[in-house]
């Protein structure tokens, strides 16, 4: 009710992007002054609920609803975003230098459909000023995944060459890292998911980060592909079949996509990736494929128009372990991460499971 009642209403008066600068501002200082993290939790906080606890990769996640790459683009609010009830998120997508991305305007909404539109372009400073903003914050409360890119005026060719130095400068600070082979707003990246393309460039960061391993020791850490909603059924199997011989060690389903079906706002025709309540079912279908063309051998994070308790289970049970949202926040404010997490406890309850992971693909059985 905070959220709604006195942020939003002023947030939503203003342009989109400067509404998001400024909700990420504000994060970053709450969350760097005493006291402000505890304030935080005392808000916004989740409980620990042993049943939506899952492990993953050698990872503990606390819960299983996460935030998405694209709200803290730069890492500059992670002890904020750390502390109001996430099991975990995603910074990014960095890139290798810094871009400024596309031209303003890039962002736009779509409250009747309740989405968003963007083709903001890897907007970012750059894998040294994410790392200045990761080293400065102190010991992280949840998992950290690193989302990677390539600089726009990268060629294809060359794409691996990007990727390989994210990994190089960012080992030490993520926990597990996603390849961002999907975004719609930089240009003919999205090709990267198809052919020999896609082999060659998992081979590569797969080898640097088994170089990065033998360095830093430990366990070696996990990468993820974010694959697109638009891919055809043809496309998603092939895409999924090279992934799951690449040794990757899970799927993001599903990023933005560019269908324009059944809006009604007057941004439809706004060009970029759409997110948001028109994605829930096609990203939740999605899930169900990848499930099982990977015989749910392969851990699925499941992303796309997930606003209630019921979306994110829809797609666990489509064989997602966790979830993540992201326009959500925008709409419904923090408190959604805790309504979440509270109806997932009564629908695990409701239909006899003990644990989460019990749910997971539990839509393909019978």
């Amino acid at each position: 009710m905070l959220y709604k009642s006195l942020a939003k209403p002023v947030l939503f008066r203003m342009d989109p992007e400067k509404a998001h600068h400024l909700t990420i501002d504000g994060l970053h200082t709450v969350g760097n002054i005493p006291g402000g993290r505890p304030l935080l939790r005392a808000i916004w906080g989740v409980g620990t609920h042993a049943e939506l606890e899952t492990e993953l990769w050698g990872i503990r996640f606390g819960n299983p609803v996460g935030l998405a790459a694209g709200l803290d683009k730069n890492g500059k609010a992670v002890p904020g975003f750390s502390n109001i009830g996430f099991g975990f998120m995603e910074v990014g997508t960095v890139t290798p230098q810094p871009q400024e991305g596309n031209p303003l305007p890039r962002l736009f909404r779509l409250p009747e459909d309740s989405a968003l539109i963007n083709r903001m372009g890897f907007n970012n400073v750059g894998i040294e000023g994410m790392k200045r903003n990761l080293r400065n914050q102190g010991k992280r409360t949840i998992p950290l995944a690193i989302n990677i890119g390539k600089n726009k005026v990268t060629p294809n060719e060359q794409a691996e060459d990007d990727y390989r130095a994210c990994i190089r400068s960012l080992y030490g600070y993520g926990d597990f890292f996603v390849v961002n082979i999907s975004s719609p707003n930089t240009p003919d990246l999205r090709n990267l998911q198809h052919g020999d393309d896609l082999s060659r460039l998992l081979a590569a960061v797969k080898d640097e980060i088994r170089i990065q391993h033998a360095k830093f020791g430990g366990r070696e850490k996990p990468v993820l592909v974010k694959i697109a909603p638009d891919l055809t059924a043809e496309e998603t199997e092939y895409s999924v079949a090279t992934i799951v011989r690449s040794n990757i060690s899970g799927i993001i389903v599903s990023n933005t996509t560019l269908s324009r079906d059944g809006l009604v706002h007057a941004n439809r025709g706004e060009m970029g990736g759409l997110s948001g309540r028109p994605l829930t079912a096609r990203s939740t279908e999605l899930i169900h494929t990848v499930y099982r063309l990977t015989e749910g051998k392969l851990p699925i994070i499941g992303s796309g128009g997930i606003f209630t308790a019921q979306d994110a289970y829809d797609k666990i049970r489509a064989g997602a372990s966790l979830v993540e949202i992201y326009t959500a926040m925008i709409y419904e404010g923090p408190a959604i991460v805790k309504r979440i997490n509270e109806g997932l406890r009564q629908l695990l309850k409701k239909d006899g499971f003990q644990h989460i992971s019990e749910a997971v693909g539990s839509a393909h059985q019978g």
